[in-house]
């Protein structure tokens, strides 16, 4: 099943920008970013970021307050601050033996630096790469990762397969079938996520005053440090 693969993703393989860099601080970068977010909103927005902060010690010298706003159309901001936090410790430290101590770095995100980054022999196993996996029952090589991960968002569909243009198809059990969702998201509108991004709008074009906003999205925006309250003002962290 490898060799077949690998000749599907030689012809059929998606052109993404991170996939022409090893450097550990641009696929870390593009790897947050693409956590729940699709790689079209990625693309534009990962080259606007390494043309601004270009390396670790560039991003962590940023104030947190620009990181956030050029964070905007990512969604779940979070990922901005941990990031940035992540940049802190790279810059002060070097990068760590075990890459999943910097925050908001799990095991998918650290394989995945691990890599495509530093060349070594781990297959990072993300939701695309994992469904492949269990609907084949074949243990992949680590070369097989980016691969796995395009054949999983064009072909390999979480409901409906695309069984006729899958180069595995002729030996996968799973031919033919249909799934039924694993999950369904919230919807956005009207939901407290919104809610929350309403305000994180309003704050990052100029700060404003308390009592003008959405109290409970205020105390959920300032835990996860997104905002800083001061003197019944709300306004973006230092």
């Amino acid at each position: 099943m490898d060799a077949a693969l690998l000749a599907w993703f030689r012809e059929h393989g998606r052109d993404l920008p991170w996939r022409r860099t090893r450097d550990p601080y641009a696929i870390l970068v593009s790897e947050v970013m693409l956590q729940q977010t699709q790689v079209e909103r990625v693309v534009p927005s990962w080259v606007r970021w390494l043309e601004r902060w270009p390396t670790a010690e560039a991003l962590a010298a940023a104030p947190l307050a620009a990181v956030i706003r050029d964070w905007q159309g990512l969604g779940y901001n979070r990922r901005a601050v941990s990031l940035h936090r992540a940049a802190r410790r790279i810059a002060a430290d070097g990068w760590p033996d075990d890459l999943t101590e910097l925050p908001g770095v799990g095991r998918y995100t650290a394989d995945a630096v691990r890599a495509f980054a530093l060349g070594q022999a781990v297959l990072p196993v993300d939701t695309n790469v994992r469904r492949v996996q269990e609907r084949t029952g074949h243990r992949f090589r680590h070369e097989c990762a980016q691969a796995l991960m395009d054949l999983g968002a064009t072909v390999c569909l979480a409901r409906v397969p695309r069984c006729g243009a899958c180069p595995l198809s002729d030996a996968c059990p799973s031919r033919g079938r249909r799934y039924e969702p694993l999950r369904r998201q919230s919807r956005f509108e009207g939901s407290f996520r919104q809610r929350r991004a309403r305000v994180l709008s309003a704050v990052a074009s100029r700060p404003r005053r308390r009592d003008e906003l959405d109290a409970d999205a205020v105390a959920a925006l300032a835990r996860d440090g997104l905002v800083a309250v001061e003197d019944g003002a709300v306004r973006l962290p230092d």
